[in-house]
């Protein structure tokens, strides 16, 4: 366990790493600048601007200071005394800089701000998919074949072929115009998060169903279920001892890229509720050019999914003893 926890934790530091570079690369590739705008700044006032962001250095050198450790100047961004001492600044240590569109807030003070919104959206809409999912793919593969079955399949294969901005076009619709029951903008309590949590997590509850039918129908086919009823077990029992555990095999595989998923889909659903939460503020970075939003943004993304495929890594290897066996020989 101690090796797969070490292998994991060095894979996830090169990732970082490759991700750091590769984002940074490309946020200085792109047409255009953090001070463009409709009204053009005079020349010396974006001047002093570049200067005191530091862009007007070499792309090295500006990456090197945007990591740290860097020996910054008597001018230096984060330097400690204004003496030229070194400075342990940047990602390294979890500072990501301060934002060039919101001039008094940092980028860790925009996140802590914005990603609890987005995390309790995400959380709601995986709790949706998998309250909704599993039960349905059960009730699919107990009544296989039935008419319950038939439009069941039916509607997986339209939540799963439906985007998550149809969905939500049509709540906004249904519960602006026809039905004014919850908020459909904005974000002040739980009652704003009901709407896009369900059409974040329409999709996902789609696919959470057609998993469970299918492992469900492989276990329903095994010789320890057929015993386990021919001794006379009680029905619920049965599924819950021996369908349920087999069955949820693949949708513990599955939650890892689920979360990824929730956390990439989340950009566009906070931009049609006007949710302000991570992927809202990723927008806008993208749009305005903030360099150092984007770049935060894009590295709390990546050490979330990286942590989500962890932990389903674990929780599989504890749930089905051939893995645990696998991992240890």
């Amino acid at each position: 366990m101690k090796r797969f926890l070490l292998r994991r934790l060095l894979w996830f530091a090169l990732t970082l790493f490759a991700v750091v570079t590769l984002a940074f690369g490309l946020m200085r590739g792109v047409r255009g600048g953090p001070f463009d705008g409709e009204r053009p700044l005079p020349a010396a006032i974006e001047r002093n601007l570049r200067a005191s962001y530091h862009l007007d250095w070499p792309l090295w050198k500006q990456y090197c200071e945007y990591v740290g450790p860097l020996e910054l100047g008597e001018h230096g961004a984060r330097a400690l005394g204004g003496d030229g001492t070194q400075v342990f600044g940047g990602v390294l240590s979890g500072d990501f800089g301060p934002s060039f569109r919101y001039r008094d807030f940092s980028v860790n003070d925009i996140l802590a701000q914005s990603l609890p919104i987005s995390l309790a959206l995400g959380t709601l809409a995986l709790v949706f998919a998998l309250c909704v999912g599993i039960p349905a793919g059960l009730a699919s593969a107990l009544l296989r074949g039935r008419s319950l079955d038939v439009v069941l399949r039916l509607a997986t294969s339209l939540g799963i072929a439906l985007p998550n901005f149809v969905i939500a076009s049509a709540l906004l619709f249904v519960f602006a115009l026809v039905w004014p029951v919850f908020p459909v903008a904005g974000y002040g309590s739980w009652r704003h998060l009901v709407l896009p949590a369900f059409a974040l997590g329409a999709p996902f509850a789609a696919y959470a169903a057609r998993l469970v039918r299918t492992g469900a129908l492989e276990v329903l086919a095994q010789d320890y279920v057929r015993t386990a009823r021919a001794k006379g077990l009680p029905e619920s029992r049965v599924l819950l001892r021996h369908v349920l555990p087999g069955a949820l095999l693949p949708v513990l595989s599955w939650l890892g890229p689920a979360a990824a998923g929730v956390l990439t889909g989340s950009l566009v659903i906070e931009r049609i509720f006007a949710i302000p939460g991570t992927g809202s503020h990723f927008v806008n970075s993208a749009l305005n050019r903030d360099y150092t939003l984007a770049m935060g943004v894009t590295i709390l993304y990546t050490a979330l999914v990286y942590g989500f495929n962890l932990l389903v890594d674990l929780s599989y290897g504890w749930i089905d003893p051939r893995m645990r066996a696998g991992g240890e020989e």
